[in-house]
């Protein structure tokens, strides 16, 4: 039996894309099926919106209704591509940024936030580098980070060694308890992000809009920026090399990892 699905929220890195951060043909092929159909197909990723613009490109769907939205920043913003424009946005207060800043850099550790083109950040490290590798946007040093830091963003991410930022995620999350949303997207990237946000919540902010019904949402995901859209969503589908942990809360598990078209091999199975 299909699974009756109006909107479908995908994952990026270790989901939708390969370990050389493409998407397949079979992947490519299944999704625009999908929107054909008029399922709506949303990209949904911790990058900001011009680093998911490539991968829009590629299916090749953005100019009809059901391709016209992404979401970006871990949930923080819904872009309709049709629009040009943000239509839901959160963002961090200031003096939370300036608070995590001050924290991090006394543990010798640099933060970046962004805007939908680039990555600031107060000196260039070899883990800024390589999150603007990763990411694909500019890179910019800001001499008066702290100032930069008042008008507010709507993620700052600390990169560094995965142990440093386990204890880091623990001292942050005291600090702020429900003032903000922190979480390790990659174990060498801790995240925060404005309270109440998150991929699920962006999807529901969207389905609702729509007019479709929670029941009606499938998310794909791997990791633990994914555990609301996981959760939230009415077929929410871990990826095969996903942590355990989001595959105890998933309803469905791939049988394809995100190098053997994974999310299109099931789509093709539950959906088409």
């Amino acid at each position: 039996m299909k699974l009756n699905t109006k909107l479908i929220a995908l994952d990026l890195d270790d989901t939708l894309l390969n370990d050389d951060r493409q998407i397949t043909d079979l992947n490519v092929q299944a999704l625009r099926e999908c929107a054909e159909r008029g399922i709506y197909v949303v990209l949904c990723s911790g990058r900001a919106e011009n680093a998911i613009l490539p991968f829009v490109r590629r299916l090749e769907i953005a100019g009809k209704e059901a391709g016209r939205y992404l979401i970006a920043i871990n949930g923080c913003s819904v872009f309709d591509l049709h629009k040009r424009q943000n239509v839901f946005c959160k963002k961090v207060e200031p003096d939370v940024l300036l608070k995590a800043n001050e924290i991090a850099e006394s543990y010798g550790l640099r933060t970046e936030v962004y805007t939908p083109d680039t990555i600031y950040y107060r000196e260039e490290t070899k883990w800024t580098k390589l999150d603007v590798d990763l990411c694909g946007l500019k890179g910019e040093a800001v001499s008066s980070y702290e100032d930069f830091l008042k008008t507010g963003f709507t993620k700052m991410l600390i990169p560094g060694e995965p142990a440093e930022l386990l204890k880091l995620q623990t001292i942050l999350r005291n600090e702020f308890g429900n003032r903000a949303v922190i979480f390790t997207s990659k174990p060498y990237f801790l995240e925060l992000l404005p309270p109440g946000c998150g991929k699920g919540e962006a999807v529901t902010w969207l389905a609702s809009e729509l007019k479709i019904p929670m029941e009606c949402t499938m998310g794909f995901g791997d990791s633990m920026n994914d555990e609301s859209l996981i959760s939230m969503t009415g077929h929410g589908v871990c990826m095969c090399n996903g942590l355990e942990a989001i595959k105890e809360i998933a309803n469905y598990v791939t049988d394809f990892d995100n190098n053997h078209d994974g999310p299109g091999r099931f789509l093709q199975k539950w959906v088409l």
